[in-house]
Formats: structure tokens, sequence, C-alpha cells
């Protein structure tokens, strides 16, 4: 990949932002990696850098679900609201990817439901998950 992505990593669990960040960082050195684990900063970070984000610069999300004051779901669909309130479409590429702990099935199957949501990955990240999301970035 001749760009470099950007990666924010959305978890109210430290270590696996820490875990994520080191994985991103050994596959795609030159990454910009940002972590949140309140999932309000997170939202409101991407709300405001929203128009800033570019086609050639690919933005990807790694969002928990199960995160208290606002879950995965409550921030995907206030991103979508958000996303068609805008007057045109956004210029970026913000890809999204489901990062939960939960083997639910019907986790799984809800999130995929997310126009915006491109897989659902069951932590932890590993190098060839992140590999596979390299990959998709430079097509």
């Amino acid at each position: 990949m001749n760009i470099a992505p950007k990666f924010i990593v959305v978890d109210d669990d430290k270590f696996n932002n820490a875990l994520c960040t080191m994985v991103i960082r050994r596959i795609c050195p030159d990454a910009e990696v940002l972590t949140f684990h309140d999932p309000i900063e997170g939202y409101d970070y991407i709300i405001n850098d929203f128009p800033n984000f570019s086609l050639k610069h690919p933005v990807v999300l790694l969002l928990d679900i199960n995160m208290p004051v606002l879950d995965g779901w409550v921030f995907l669909e206030n991103l979508n609201r958000y996303i068609k309130a805008q007057k045109q479409p956004p210029a970026g590429r913000l890809i999204i990817y489901v990062l939960s702990s939960s083997v639910d099935r019907k986790d799984i199957d809800k999130a995929i439901q997310y126009p915006n949501v491109i897989d659902y990955i069951i932590k932890p990240i590993t190098k060839d998950i992140l590999l596979q999301i390299v990959d998709l970035l430079s097509k």
C-alpha cells in the first residue's frame, strides 16, 4: 500500500486498544493509529474530522459493540444518521469493522446489516486479519 491508512479504534477496553495499536504498527508502521476508550469521544472525533477524510487516505474504524454509555449499535445508528444528513456524500472513505468479543450470531448478523460495516471481527485482532484489511484498502 502506497498511502498509510489511518486507524481509529473505539473500545472501552484499554488493553484491547493497546493490542490493536501494536498489531497495526507491526503491519503498517507508517499508519496513524488513534484509540478512544470513551466511545463518545471517538464518535465526536469522527464527526468533527469526517470532512477531512479523503479517498486517498482511507480511515478504518475498529468498533466494539459492548461499551457503557454509548454502545456500538447506538454509535453506528448515530453515524449512519449523520452520513445520511450530509448534503453531499462524504468525500472520504470510512471503512468500519465491528471488533467484538461476542460470538453471538445475532450480533454478527446485526452488524453486517449496517451499510457501512464491512465485516465482523471476533477479538482479538490478529496479524492475518489485519493483513486482509490492509489488502482490501489497496484495492
